[in-house]
């Protein structure tokens, strides 16, 4: 059944809604546009959950998926299925390398204050809702560690542009991981404070039992309406200020930085190529070059290229050209995944994957799993990792203060909650 229902305080109705899902289901998915000023759309604001999960035998399972609806995640482990790839580096938080669930609840936002709520008793649901109480638990972390020293990481910044010198790769994202354990911590409480310090056009949460990302994601990896693909890669960061002035200069040397256009040129060349295998010859268009968006934080240069995806491609064939995104891995992408898990000290496990949505239509909308703190209840354990692109251009000493930058937001949180 489908009832629509309007919120007479849609903010607080929100937060209910997530703690009540986290509660009573073992796996919710919580898609969160945060009205971002976005090219081309960003999330559609959707709560979904479920008690089960549905059969997924790896990626040949995947084009069963677009026959129903179902929300969940793709890994960033799932390149060893896609290529001849292997990982010998072991994540903090462990995900499957990917993971569905049809939704026995959904709710979906139509505006800032109507929902429609599907489920077998759409009013009551509302009901329950209405009446879940917030209980605050404080956090309590131990010291949180970088996994890659500050010495290490400007190390292996020379050593990817000696491989770049040699030809063997044009560009390298090069992510370092930070860690702790957890003493206390509520998922959803601690979710709602990064999506206030951050907010970003494809946040999400995701409950996977009793692991969680809690994600302020900027970038959408790749979307499907009808036959149309549409991709946005992000390469291109630069920092905030409280000062206006400082602010639109930062602003405009990010637009006209050589460095960081041509990073972000490398990557939409990827882009195309990898779109071009699964869509219709002479339909990829690069819709929008070098666009300069402001998010909370930081200022983003992000490009959208679009394509018409074959009639006879699936979910599983796109996913073959597509996945992993090339602004996580570098160009060319085989080789720079095999540089990335040599240099990297932890496996990336769902970080540099996606969390979204597929539609019985065969529709679906995925971003890129960055900005992410990832849980382990069971373990004790969080998790969160940042990166940035390497060229042969690159200063270590810039790269290694826009990794602190990008984790800048989560830090902020988890040392104020």
């Amino acid at each position: 059944m489908k009832q629509v229902f309007t919120l007479t305080d849609p903010l607080l109705f929100e937060q209910k809604a997530l703690h009540w899902a986290n509660q009573y289901f073992i796996y919710t998915c919580f898609l969160n546009p945060n009205t971002a000023n976005y090219p081309f759309g960003a999330f559609e604001k959707k709560l979904a959950a479920a008690q089960s999960v549905l059969p997924i035998d790896g990626l040949e399972s995947l084009d069963h998926l677009a026959q129903k609806d179902a929300f969940g995640f793709l890994s960033y482990e799932l390149k060893n299925q896609i290529e001849k790839l292997t990982s010998q580096n072991s994540p903090t938080v462990e995900f499957p390398a990917l993971g569905f669930f049809e939704p026995e609840i959904l709710i979906t936002w139509l505006n800032d204050s109507e929902v429609t709520i599907i489920s077998d008793d759409p009013a009551a649901i509302y009901q329950a809702i209405i009446e879940q109480r917030i209980q605050e638990y404080p956090l309590k972390l131990g010291a949180i560690h970088a996994s890659m020293p500050k010495a290490a990481y400007l190390e292996k910044v020379n050593q990817v542009r000696q491989h770049i010198y040699e030809g063997d790769v044009y560009e390298l994202n090069l992510c370092m991981e930070f860690h702790a354990q957890i003493d206390t911590l509520d998922p959803v409480s601690t979710y709602f404070s990064l999506n206030t310090a951050s907010p970003k056009p494809f946040s999400s949460f995701l409950k996977w039992d009793q692991k969680y990302a809690l994600c302020a994601s900027p970038e959408r990896f790749l979307r499907k309406k009808a036959q149309q693909l549409l991709s946005q890669p992000i390469k291109g960061t630069t920092r905030r200020d409280q000062d206006p002035t400082i602010d639109l200069a930062l602003k405009h040397e990010l637009a006209h930085s050589e460095k960081e256009r041509a990073e972000n040129m490398m990557i939409v060349d990827l882009v195309r190529n990898d779109l071009a295998r699964c869509s219709e010859s002479g339909s990829v268009k690069v819709e929008e070059m070098f666009g300069i968006y402001s998010f909370e934080q930081v200022h983003q240069m992000i490009s959208s290229v679009s394509a018409t995806a074959k009639s006879n491609v699936g979910l599983k064939e796109i996913l073959q050209a597509t996945f992993p995104m090339g602004s996580m891995t570098g160009a060319p992408k085989i080789m720079a995944m095999q540089l990335i898990d040599q240099y990297e000290t932890v496996s990336r496990g769902l970080y540099s994957g996606s969390i979204g949505y597929i539609t019985a239509e065969g529709d679906f909308d995925f971003n890129v799993v960055i900005r992410t703190i990832l849980l382990d209840m069971d373990q004790s354990k969080l998790s969160f990792q940042v990166g940035s692109a390497i060229t042969y251009d690159s200063d270590p000493e810039a790269e290694y203060q826009e990794c602190l930058l990008k984790a800048k937001a989560i830090l902020q949180i988890l040392d104020q909650l």
